[in-house]
């Protein structure tokens, strides 16, 4: 019998916040109802915003709310020999390619078209999609401009991985906290047009390292925020072609601030270190989360 796995992977990036708090709340309940385990994972392979004492501040957080975790803490950044074999079997493949394009390119690109009157497709998050200008390039010029030293970043070939898995991709979401009913999702990762799967510094990618580190762990539910909802369809692709394991998710609702947006660690809302040092107790912020 399969032991169910649930995780809880914060980034060491800035202090936690509500929204992270009723996650790892979230998850623990869920694992302590199903006799399942817990995990934590530090998700730091951007190893220029995520710091130790990030981290360490999540650990104390975590303690303080009463969260608890099976040991040990996979921490991201230990592993990028295992993403990098990943990367290298799609690159031998040919489902990815170098995309030699700056930010300022891609605006510029982008810019240019939409002066002519071309409404530039968009990704779920409202981004606009990478040109994919690169994808044309012959092997001998992509060879000769990586010679040459141009950074660059390994993009999927969205196109090209569809047509390796063919149709009828779909997810297995939870629709309530019993996790007792579910339906099937169909997965559209071509919405997101040819993502990074390694940037010009990091061997990996949210993408690729997440889908690796679930199925290297056992995790069978991915129990996470709605704001990664959309961005499942990407995660549900990369499994297809690496043969990994399919986890079954719950998105579940966002902890929202007084303005009605989601709660952001870049937008410096108040961290549950301040709301401790306010005088918040664990049963004052399981009560404000709605646990």
């Amino acid at each position: 019998m399969t032991l169910l796995t649930f995780r809880f992977a914060p980034s060491p990036n800035g202090d936690l916040h509500l929204g992270h708090a009723y996650s790892a709340l979230l998850n623990q309940q869920l694992a302590n109802g199903n006799q399942a385990r817990l995990l934590l994972r530090i998700e730091d392979i951007d190893t220029t915003r995520c710091t130790p004492e990030f981290e360490a501040a999540i650990l104390r957080d975590l303690e303080w709310l009463g969260v608890r975790w099976k040991e040990p803490v996979r921490r991201q950044s230990e592993h990028f020999g295992e993403y990098q074999a990943a990367l290298e079997r799609l690159i031998a493949e040919e489902l990815v390619y170098p995309a030699f394009m700056s930010r300022g390119d891609i605006r510029a690109f982008i810019s240019d078209r939409e002066r002519r009157g071309r409404d530039w497709p968009r990704d779920p998050d409202g981004a606009p999609l990478y040109p994919a200008v690169d994808k044309a390039l012959s092997r001998k010029e992509r060879n000769a401009r990586i010679a040459e030293g141009i950074p660059f970043a390994w993009r999927l070939d969205v196109a090209a991985a569809m047509a390796r898995v063919g149709t009828g991709l779909s997810w297995m979401e939870f629709e309530n906290l019993s996790l007792s009913t579910a339906r099937h999702v169909p997965a559209q990762p071509q919405d997101w047009g040819d993502i990074v799967l390694a940037r010009r510094d990091i061997p990996t990618s949210y993408h690729l390292s997440v889908v690796l580190d679930d199925a290297l762990q056992g995790v069978t539910h991915v129990v996470r925020g709605m704001d990664l909802f959309h961005a499942t369809a990407v995660q549900r692709l990369l499994q297809q072609l690496l043969g990994l394991p399919q986890p079954a998710y719950f998105h579940h609702r966002l902890i929202l601030g007084p303005d009605g947006r989601k709660l952001s660690k870049s937008l410096k809302d108040t961290g549950l270190a301040a709301l401790r040092a306010a005088g918040a107790t664990p049963s004052g912020i399981r009560h404000m989360v709605g646990l």
